[in-house]
């Protein structure tokens, strides 16, 4: 199958999810106010990646702030071995949450370096879920895709990562 048909499923079907998730839930709570911190760690791929329909496992954590409610704006440090090769992200990105239902739509711009000696400039949109375990303790699945501007071919992924959430 084509790899930008599987790029374009992975994403219908995470849109279609996430809807349905917002559509059952009861509501989330108000986390997401000015001022607020944000922690996360999370992991990615569990295989569903889209690499050259390799393996691909990922590590990252990230960092947030909500400069207006429901507007955070924030970072991410990450490691992704896949295909035999790791490699190393730094991402600057920007997100809206929406308080009413937990949904949240995230988008951006990372540096990536591949074990293969490749350097890549992404563009990352992301449509996320929050499921609070607690007051400020979170479970947070979300669909991303790494949008290569220099190489769409080689740079390009796209997957699932599970999170989990701190709010302060």
């Amino acid at each position: 199958m084509n790899g930008d048909l599987i790029l374009l499923r992975i994403a219908v079907n995470g849109i279609i999810l996430m809807a349905f998730m917002a559509i059952v839930t009861l509501g989330a709570h108000a986390q997401f106010e000015k001022g607020t911190h944000y922690v996360n760690a999370s992991l990615s791929g569990f295989g569903i990646g889209f690499e050259k329909g390799e393996f691909s496992f990922g590590l990252s954590g990230e960092y947030g702030y909500f400069i207006k409610d429901n507007w955070m704006v924030g970072g991410l440090l990450g490691y992704t071995h896949s295909g035999g090769y790791n490699s190393l992200q730094i991402k600057r990105q920007f997100r809206y949450s929406f308080d009413s239902n937990g949904l949240n739509l995230g988008a951006g711009l990372q540096f990536e370096h591949a074990g293969t000696g490749r350097n890549y400039i992404q563009l990352c949109p992301q449509v996320g879920y929050t499921f609070f375990l607690g007051k400020s303790i979170s479970l947070e699945p979300a669909l991303y895709a790494d949008f290569a501007l220099n190489d769409f071919k080689n740079g390009t992924s796209a997957g699932l990562k599970i999170g989990i959430g701190l709010y302060k």
